[in-house]
């Protein structure tokens, strides 16, 4: 079997996203396939991903808004590296996401209208294979290809308060506040070329000491995916994805609000290099 991915290769990636349903910059509603498929130790990818969303769109929808309009461009640059821990298959990824856009609608019956064109907070993920993927080189690697086996992962995520934020108004590219998710996820291989995968995580926030001159506070929201992967070839695949998401009761200046979360979504992921 030729080699399919170098022992130390540096793709240059395209990540398409076709919703099929309202999309949001929420992390709640975000659909990630082949979160824990490996790679040869001493991998390096970088990817660049763009996302347009309209309609009744907002970073956060447990803001106090109504008739909410919406047209907003999300691009992100994501780094990842593959490496070892503790003899495993592990990722460290570096995301930085642009954000830019028009909102519009009502605050307590009052039209508003925010454009905003600024960073978004960036991210910080590390990952790590517990169960099917050791430590690989690209050898090992081609053997999982032709063989794929059950893959269990980790990861936790951790979101800093680094994008652009101005207190004064409710929508803003960045959320003020430290963010960070825990997760476990499976790879099931049904054939060499169909993957069913499966996550469940659980988002916790910490505090907005500057929302509209008072404190803004968030529960936890757990969240869970399923997605059916199909591997056309080499470093090119597509997904079907399908999430559901509950909690994220916000407190505001003391007073809880009745804005619980409970949804799902459902999309397409695309993926192809642009070279080797």
């Amino acid at each position: 079997m030729h080699n399919v991915l170098g022992h130390r290769s540096f793709p240059l990636a395209v990540l398409v996203f076709v919703t099929c349903f309202c999309a949001t910059t929420a992390t709640a509603q975000e659909l990630v396939p082949r979160s824990y498929w490996p790679a040869p130790k001493g991998t390096n990818l970088l990817v660049a991903g763009y996302q347009y969303s309209t309609g009744d769109v907002v970073t956060d929808p447990t803001l106090p808004l109504e008739g909410v309009d919406s047209s907003v461009n999300f691009l992100q640059l994501t780094y990842q590296r593959t490496l070892s821990i503790l003899g495993r298959t592990s990722n460290v990824q570096v995301n930085l996401p642009y954000t830019w856009g028009t909102t519009e609608g009502l605050v307590e019956g009052e039209y508003r209208r925010r454009d905003i064109s600024a960073f978004a907070d960036a991210r910080l993920l590390l990952s790590i294979n517990l169960l099917g993927a050791p430590t690989m080189d690209a050898r090992a690697f081609n053997e999982l290809l032709a063989n794929p086996r059950t893959i269990v992962g980790a990861s936790i995520l951790i979101q800093p308060p680094s994008g652009a934020y101005e207190s004064d108004y409710l929508i803003n590219a960045g959320l003020n506040r430290w963010s960070s998710k825990l997760a476990l996820g499976t790879i099931w291989p049904m054939s060499p070329g169909w993957l069913f995968e499966a996550n469940l995580g659980a988002w916790f926030f910490g505090d907005n000491d500057e929302f509209a001159g008072t404190t803004r506070q968030q529960d936890p929201i757990v969240s869970g995916e399923i997605h059916v992967v199909r591997i056309v070839r080499s470093g090119f695949w597509a997904a079907l994805d399908l999430n559901y998401y509950v909690g994220g009761q916000t407190t505001v200046g003391g007073e809880v609000r009745d804005d619980r979360q409970q949804n799902s979504r459902i999309g397409v992921t695309l993926f192809f290099p642009i070279e080797r």
